[in-house]
Order: structure tokens, then sequence, then C-alpha cells
């Protein structure tokens, strides 16, 4: 009957659907392509219309495969695709841009720039209005690739006044690219959203131009809105305009504050710390430790030879005064449960010691302030130091030992 028909045939394209996901899991891009082939073929008796829809169904398949298939090519590639554009209005601009960001990934500029130009002019009734969004990803990348433009002609302009010439078609097509670049990537970036590489991109071309006040509001807009959504690398992008800039130690320590907050094993963290150790006042030099402490609590920051001197010194200056050893004492406690298993176990002693002498010393030395002198870290560095007649491993020995009482303190 007409009814068990559409049931057979609906069950057979739903096994060949798992055959081909069972493929694509599998990395066997041959199979898959032998599956998808059939699917096809069966769709052209299939008059069901389901939530996605077959040709969306066969684009994302059939683009997977082509990625991956050892026979394919870019040419196949680009014949899908543009297959693929007829096949769905509402999806147009969308296969537009996989198609684009495939042509760059291969390093096709030029070819990905024509389908931008295209896609950009593409009109289609309310379906335009329909995927605005989209369309202004189009111009946003478009602008990207202007940018990109920009670049190369500067790098031109600057290697030829270098040498003492000036070519003023180059400086023609380098602001006619910046002006391309300009209105199209100030545009996506006011939209809500993490649009980084465009960001940086605009960023960039004001600065060159010298317009830092527009660079500076772009920044904060994108840092400080809070439509926008939390983004640690709007306050790293922030922060680094605003060293160029020579601005003032508080405005740099105030962008990373928030970014402290957000990401605490953020790298820059180093540069946090060192420049709240440079404070005259308490309350910033208190909140450098916490910052360096946070930081160590991350398992990437484990070997950070750098992070643990800064530890280190700031614990040495606070032992050698004997005042605000609290500071230390509130950040250990909810530390010392953990902290000796996971940084100063005599495995991880042995380790450092054989791959990094200066990691190990400056471990060991935070191990004997925190742990005492009968730490198995501190025990086994200090052993190889002085055993290997190392000057400095003796005196942080000694160091350790005439300060063991602090310890005590800090343990309670």
């Amino acid at each position: 009957s007409s009814h068990e028909h559409k049931l057979n045939f609906r069950k057979s394209k739903e096994v060949c659907l798992s055959y081909i996901q069972d493929a694509l899991l599998q990395k066997q891009w041959k199979r898959a392509a032998e599956f998808l082939t059939c699917y096809v073929e069966s769709l052209e008796k299939d008059y069901s219309r389901e939530h996605i829809g077959p040709s969306e169904m066969i684009w994302r398949i059939g683009t997977e495969i082509l990625r991956h298939h050892s026979q394919s090519s870019m040419k196949e590639f680009n014949c899908f695709m543009e297959q693929m554009k007829t096949l769905g209005v509402k999806r147009f601009l969308k296969v537009c841009l996989e198609h684009v960001f495939h042509l760059l990934c291969n390093g096709q500029i030029d070819e990905a720039y024509q389908n931008l130009s295209l896609a950009e002019s593409w009109r289609f009734g309310e379906q335009t209005a329909i995927q605005d969004k989209e369309m202004k990803l189009i111009e946003a990348y478009r602008g990207l690739l202007d940018y990109y433009s920009w670049s190369k002609q500067k790098n031109i302009l600057l290697e030829h006044s270098e040498d003492g010439f000036s070519d003023l078609a180059v400086e023609q097509e380098m602001h006619s690219c910046f002006r391309k670049a300009a209105v199209n990537l100030k545009e996506i970036i006011k939209i809500p959203g993490v649009w980084d590489v465009f960001v940086k991109c605009y960023v960039d071309l004001l600065e060159f131009y010298g317009d830092h006040n527009e660079a500076r509001q772009v920044l904060n807009e994108y840092a400080y809105n809070s439509k926008f959504p939390a983004n640690p690398n709007a306050h790293v992008y922030l922060y680094q305009f605003l060293k160029r800039q020579g601005e003032s130690k508080k405005s740099l320590i105030s962008a990373l504050k928030i970014l402290h907050d957000i990401v605490p094993s953020h790298e820059l963290m180093i540069d946090f710390n060192t420049m709240l150790q440079k404070s005259k006042k308490r309350k910033k030099r208190r909140l450098g430790l916490e910052v360096i402490f946070a930081a160590l609590d991350y398992a990437g920051w484990k070997e950070n030879a750098k992070a643990w001197s800064c530890l280190a010194r700031q614990l040495k200056q606070i032992v050698t005064s004997e005042k605000h050893l609290d500071w230390i004492k509130q950040e250990w406690n909810s530390r010392k449960d953990w902290w000796p298993a996971f940084h100063f176990s005599r495995y991880l002693a042995k380790r450092n010691w054989e791959e990094n002498q200066s990691l190990s010393y400056e471990k060991a030395l935070v191990a004997g302030i925190l742990l005492g002198k009968d730490c198995k870290y501190f025990r086994y560095v200090s052993h190889q130091g002085c055993k290997a007649q190392l000057k400095r491993f003796r005196m942080l020995k000694k160091f350790v030992n005439r300060h063991n009482p602090v310890y005590l303190r800090i343990s309670g």
C-alpha cells in the first residue's frame, strides 16, 4: 500500500543517514561519500517536509566529506558549493560564508574576495531583510580582506620610504583599502557580540592614521558595554592599547583588575603582579600576592619560573620584614590541603631539578617558607644545590632555617 511504501521509504532513509553518521564518526570518508550518493538519489522520491530540509543535510554532510576526502580537490569543492547556493534561498548567505572560509583556509584570498562581493550584491525579496545578520557578516569579512590588502600596501610603502622612494599609486591604493575596510569593520563592531579580529584590525587602522581617541572609544565600548558578552580579550586589547599610549599605571592596573576577575590564570597576571608590587599602597601589594597565588592554582602555571620568582620575591620580603604575615596566612589557609601534593612533592622536586634549576630554586624558597625546613621539596632541592656547591642554594638553606619560626606562625 501507499502508506506502507512511505513507512519503508522513511525507514530506509533513516538507516542510510545512520550509516553516513557512523562513517563520518570513524573518518571513513569514501564510505560516507558512497552512502551520501545513495541518500541523494533516494530524495528524488521523497516529498516529505522535515524541520531540517534535505538540501541543508546534503550541504553539511557533503562539505564535511569534501574537506577530508583524499581524492577531493578545490575544483570539486567550489562546484559543490555553487550547487548548494542554488538549492536553498534561505541558506544562500550561510553557504557563501562557508565557501569563503574554505577559500581563505586554502590561501585563495582573491577568490574569497570575489565571492564576498557577489554575495554582498545578492538580493531576494523579503529574504534580504531576514538574512540581515548574515549580510553584515559578509560585509565584515570583506572589510577584513580590505584590511589585509591595506596592510600589504602599507608594508610596500614603508619599504619604499626606507629606500628614499615614494610611490603615489601604492599610497592611493592603500588609502582606498583603508576607507573600504574602515566602513565595514566599524559597522560590525556596533552589534553586541565577540568581534575580536575585527576590533583588532579596526583599531590598527585608526592608530596608524593617528585617530587615538576613536581607537580608545572603540576599545572602551568593546570592553565595558554591558550589552556585549563578557570577553577577556576585550580587556587585553584595551590594556595593550593603553600601554602603547604610555598611560598611567592606575589605568593599566584598572584594565588588568577586570581581566584578573574574569581569567585569573591569564598570562598577563605576571605583568599585573609586577605593577602591584611596585605600588606604595599596601592594598595593591596585598592584591598582588592574591593575584600570583591565584595564578599558580592552575596546572598551566606549575612550571612557570617567572611566576614562582614573583611569589618567592614577595614572600621573602614579607618574611624578612615580618610585616603582613597575615596576608600569607590568609592565602595559605585555603591551599595548604592541596598545594603540597600539587606543587611540592618529592617527584616534582626531582623533575624540576633535572629540567630547570632556576625554577626549582624559586619553588624551594616558596616551599620552605610555606611548609618549613622539613618539606620534601625543599629538602631535596636544597640538598642537591649544596651537593653541587652552588652558593645561592646554600644561602637559600640558611634563609629558610633562620626563618623557620615564620612557618610555624603561618601554619598556626
